[in-house]
């Protein structure tokens, strides 16, 4: 059963967005960057010599294929795998989904990102150190928490995409409950689990952890959006997320993983261009599904 659900998200500062006179949050990956550029600059010039204009997962890890999946898909590239089996990965406009990750490396986000998991890049965030982060929701409560830098300064969105006719991508995410088969206590065990499965465990854990819930109502509920109003705003994100090839891959799903996040590493880290790695991927994954 369903405990909470997940999906990427666009965090981004308000007030500087603000200050520098833009009235709403990007649309697209070039809108992003270009108010990442202006920001930062002018953040440094002001004297915050540590500031950034985006951070997210960069790190060779799980974290990465999410990143790289939301990336790709919005610039129209795909799902690396798509559900029917078919291998995609492999086309020009993944590769330049990747190659347009690189050049943020060093320049809006800091040389250091690829080795950021989601933790290392929220603590920048929250510092008060970036003007936007991709993250999971988690952040939220955190980034409002009592004595947080930027407590009411920021805001959440959907992810860019390449252009008003691309689609807006946010890797699905999420934790299951079940029992064992190996359970001495079946009963008991389903038992609990439906408990914490159930609306007002997962009411509590909105407004408390702004943790997404799997059931829809919640996302109407009065105490859940005085907390978290944005989940209104996002459950068609989160109801049309894009999910990991997961169900192709099967057991060999970790292999696939391991594969696309290695690849797409080694394009922020410059070992290799965009076209090469797409390459080299699709290679790699015929031969993990064969």
């Amino acid at each position: 059963m369903g405990f909470f659900t997940d999906a990427g998200i666009l965090y981004y500062r308000k007030d500087l967005l603000e200050k520098y006179g833009y009235k709403n949050p990007p649309r697209t990956w070039a809108e992003l960057e270009q108010m990442a550029q202006k920001v930062m600059e002018g953040e440094r010039k002001g004297g915050n010599r540590d500031f950034w204009g985006f951070v997210f997962q960069g790190k060779a890890y799980e974290g990465l294929t999410c990143d790289a999946l939301e990336w790709v898909y919005s610039h129209k590239g795909g799902r690396f795998i798509e559900p029917d089996g078919t291998i995609s990965v492999n086309n020009g406009n993944a590769a330049l989904a990747l190659n347009r990750a690189r050049s943020w490396v060093g320049t809006i986000a800091p040389q250091g990102v690829t080795s950021y998991a989601e933790e290392e890049a929220r603590k920048v965030w929250q510092q008060g150190n970036a003007l936007f982060m991709r993250n999971w929701p988690y952040a939220y409560a955190l980034g409002q928490a009592q004595g947080s830098p930027i407590r009411g300064k920021f805001g959440v969105t959907v992810l860019p995409k390449v252009s008003a006719d691309a689609p807006n991508a946010a890797t699905l995410g999420g934790w299951q409950l079940m029992v064992s088969a190996y359970s001495r206590y079946p009963k008991e065990a389903a038992d609990l689990v439906k408990y914490l499965a159930s609306y007002e465990v997962q009411k509590d854990n909105a407004v408390r952890l702004s943790r997404l819930p799997t059931r829809p109502a919640l996302y109407t509920d009065r105490d859940v959006l005085a907390r978290n109003p944005w989940f209104r705003d996002l459950l068609p994100v989160f109801q049309n997320a894009v999910s990991r090839p997961s169900d192709v891959a099967g057991a060999k799903y970790n292999q696939v993983s391991e594969a696309i996040w290695t690849e797409v590493h080694n394009v922020l880290t410059g070992q290799k261009k965009g076209e090469a790695a797409v390459r080299d991927l699709e290679a790699r994954l015929k031969r993990i599904l064969r």
